[in-house]
């Protein structure tokens, strides 16, 4: 069990064209976000999207893999051509990109040596040094290279996957939310909202949310922290700032 800081945090990189272009929807940023508060106590400060080019797969690596504690890809590790976040990962970090005889092992005893051909081949490959993380679903393993952890694009694959990368984290503090619900607009609470912000602003993160409900305007205030006395203070000033607003709190 390797130790728990304070604060952990992580960025994604998605990469697909199919994304961009709409085709598919993007499910994974939810998951692995909801997955590494809840299970790790990392919290996902930048998520970003970008299509099948060397080119910026490499300069999103350097940029995020110095920033943040972990970075987590999804998407081009496949069999096809256009898979290609491995080999790139690879000349990020100026490794060389190889095949990994574990991963070779495994995937030719799923498929069978007649059935073992090139495109299957190709998923073997990866940064030199690189860790596995085993696929249940699919035998197809990710890999972990640096501060780095590469996964599949298929959701379901990637949700059976996610629990092999945790062994591999550092965690942090688990980060804790609240939401109380309020018939009223915002420009109603904002200036009150923010006093309760900056009396709190070391500990607590305050966000609101506007909603439409049962014919009714209203914002969602969620307040998040990793300690759950003061968001029990927060929650008690926003009550205090409704009954004296005379505001309806919506009860869920």
């Amino acid at each position: 069990m390797k130790k728990k800081i304070k604060k952990v945090n992580a960025a994604i990189l998605i990469i697909g064209n199919e994304i961009l272009s709409g085709r598919t929807q993007d499910k994974n940023i939810a998951f692995i976000s909801n997955w590494l508060n809840t299970k790790c106590g990392i919290t996902v400060n930048e998520v970003r999207i970008i299509p099948d080019v060397e080119k910026n797969i490499i300069e999103n690596i350097k940029i995020l893999s110095k920033k943040f504690n972990y970075v987590f890809t999804t998407g081009g590790i496949g069999p096809t051509h256009d898979d290609i976040t491995a080999q790139s990962i690879s000349k990020a970090f100026k490794l060389k990109y190889e095949y990994h005889k574990e991963a070779y092992e495994i995937l030719e005893n799923y498929y069978g040596k007649k059935k073992f051909n090139d495109g299957r081949k190709k998923m073997a490959k990866m940064p030199k040094g690189s860790k596995l993380i085993y696929n249940p679903s699919s035998a197809a393993p990710g890999f972990i290279t640096k501060n780095v952890f590469s996964l599949p694009g298929v959701p379901s694959i990637l949700n059976s996957m996610i629990d092999n990368c945790k062994k591999y984290l550092v965690k942090g503090l688990r980060v804790h939310s609240k939401t109380i619900n309020l018939y009223t607009v915002e420009s109603n609470i904002s200036k009150k909202l923010g006093m309760i912000q900056k009396k709190f602003k070391r500990n607590v993160d305050i966000g609101s949310y506007p909603f439409f409900r049962l014919g009714k305007i209203g914002v969602a205030i969620v307040i998040r922290s990793i300690s759950i006395s003061k968001i029990r203070n927060v929650n008690k000033e926003l009550i205090r700032m409704a009954k004296s607003k005379k505001i309806e709190i919506l009860k869920i």
